[in-house]
């Protein structure tokens, strides 16, 4: 058994030759001919499909999964600016099945089985270790995605990734796999064989007030609070200006700082449900469902309670290795960490990198959403409860 992994960079404005030149970086510190996948985190500032080709150029038939982000990160921290992160990874011993769900706007859960479909039946009733997927939740419900990949996969594959994001436009993201840009999609890539793999799921959001009871929701719409329009939680806090603003602006962008937070069996920690939209009823469209009944809770951030958190991730994925090497780092970190950070946020990357190893190849994005398990443990029992999370940060470790 031997996993190596390396990360390539490139930046600049020629779509096409940064794809080429992070995939040329990326191979080189490899130093094999030909990786076994590539993970490719890209800006949407770049064409998408000259990005594609110019990678395609250099790596050929390699297997590729990938989608645009919110920001790359990478072995250095952060990328400050627009750019094409790839992780090489060569792994002997491990097989990789790739897949995609199209049309998650039509049906999300319809999607992650699609998805599921097109990994089991590659796999060939091979036992599968892990799912890395990634998403869009623009066009759908990020927790329906999650079941439909569950309802094909079964509940004893831990599903780990991340929702693509379009550099906090909130547009439209993209997805990757192989030679294809999509849009509205879910991709995944599946492991099986000799490795180990740990996961670490925390965010470290502090709830505020008192609790609201969900008395009208539909799926990711979140219609009445307490018998009242959604949207008064914010006017109870910010105002009924500040509340109008949010109606006519995309509501992600004024109130990432100020999720929704609902208590969940199975974890110590609140489920984060991101808020998306506001329309004229004052109706909120999250990024994941929120069921009628639910008590959730404002929640603020805190730059010291996200970098013990993100520590405590790091470890956690790390204990989770049971003694494993560790050989690859992938982060899938919510844009409103970054957003809380400013220009630290190369704190929570380094407090990361202070657990597992500086010299650990590393990649990841900025995310609109996270999959992982919920709870500090990748399994509860036998089970591997992966749901859809927002304003986390997911530590995913490879290790032989």
């Amino acid at each position: 058994m031997s996993i190596k992994a390396s990360v390539g960079l490139s930046q600049g404005d020629d779509s096409h030759a940064v794809g080429a030149n992070a995939a040329q970086e990326a191979l080189e510190r490899l130093g094999v001919p030909k990786a076994d996948i590539l993970f490719v985190f890209s800006s949407s500032q770049y064409d998408q499909e000259k990005m594609l080709a110019g990678i395609r150029s250099v790596t050929m038939d390699t297997l590729l999964v990938g989608c645009s982000t919110a920001g790359e990160i990478t072995t250095e921290g952060p990328v400050p600016r627009a750019s094409v992160a790839i992780m090489a990874v060569k792994a002997d011993g491990v097989s990789f099945f790739a897949g995609v769900g199209e049309l998650i706007g039509e049906g999300a859960h319809q999607a992650g089985a699609a998805l599921a479909d097109s990994i089991t039946k590659q796999a060939q009733g091979a036992t599968l270790g892990a799912c890395i997927m990634l998403s869009d939740v623009i066009t759908g419900n990020g927790a329906d995605v999650v079941k439909g990949a569950i309802s094909g996969l079964g509940d004893l594959v831990p599903i780990v990734g991340g929702a693509a994001g379009d550099d906090f436009e909130f547009r439209q993201t993209f997805q990757y796999l192989n030679d294809k840009v999509y849009s509205g999609a879910v991709v995944g890539v599946a492991l099986s064989g000799a490795f180990k793999m740990g996961t670490g799921v925390r965010h470290g959001w502090i709830p505020i007030g008192l609790p609201k009871r969900v008395t009208r929701s539909e799926g990711s719409v979140l219609h009445e609070l307490d018998g009242r329009p959604a949207i008064s939680l914010y006017e109870e806090y910010f105002g009924p200006e500040q509340a109008a603003e949010l109606k006519q602006e995309t509501l992600a962008r004024l109130a990432i700082m100020y999720p929704l937070g609902m208590r969940v069996k199975g974890s110590d920690e609140f489920l984060i449900r991101d808020p998306i939209f506001a329309n004229a009823t004052g109706s909120i469209t999250c990024a994941a469902e929120i069921p009628e009944g639910s008590d959730i809770r404002l929640m603020i951030g805190s730059r010291e309670e996200a970098l013990r958190v993100a520590r405590e991730a790091a470890a956690n994925a790390l204990a989770q290795l049971a003694g494993a090497t560790p050989k690859a780092v992938i982060i899938f970190s919510s844009v409103a960490r970054s957003k809380l950070f400013g220009e630290r946020n190369g704190e929570e990357i380094n407090v990361v990198q202070e657990i597992v190893g500086q010299d650990i190849p590393l990649v990841g994005f900025y995310t609109y959403g996270e999959h992982a398990p919920l709870g500090k443990e990748v399994c509860i029992g036998e089970h591997c409860n992966s749901v859809f999370h927002n304003e986390t940060i997911v530590v995913v470790i490879l290790g032989e």
